[in-house]
């Protein structure tokens, strides 16, 4: 047993270390293109070893992380920190984040201040693009 290789699915490897919340975000991300293992893509069933080198891009920035330790099951933070070597780039500053008008689905037209609003956001001068209807004589 002492010489015996361990391995694990990717996808479940990423949900042990907790790099996604779930294990179906993590079978997503590789379904999706979104997971590389030593710069291929791959599907969620590939098997992991250790020194592998795994490349996910998750909600907004890539993490870059070196295989130390192979686990199957979930386990503590502090734990799963020691199972990769984590390689990825520092998080872009908050001011740097681009932000995003969002809307709720369903919600109908947006209301003339909502509509400034979105404008502002935008970097649109107040009225650009808008021009009134005339009605026809």
């Amino acid at each position: 047993m002492a010489g015996e290789q361990v391995s694990a699915r990717v996808d479940s490897w990423i949900w042990s270390v907790r790099l996604t919340r779930t294990r179906s975000i993590a079978s997503d991300a590789c379904r999706g293109g979104h997971v590389r293992v030593n710069g291929v893509r791959v599907k969620p069933a590939h098997v992991v070893r250790a020194g592998d080198e795994i490349r996910l891009r998750h909600e907004g920035r890539e993490r870059i992380v070196v295989v130390s330790r192979v686990i199957t099951k979930r386990v503590g933070a502090a734990v799963a920190a020691e199972c990769y070597v984590d390689k990825s780039p520092p998080p872009p500053p908050r001011e740097e984040t681009v932000t995003v008008a969002v809307r709720a689905r369903g919600a109908g037209r947006p209301t003339k201040r909502e509509r400034r609003n979105i404008d502002k956001l935008l970097g649109r001068p107040a009225g650009e693009g808008r021009e009134r209807r005339t009605r026809p004589e």
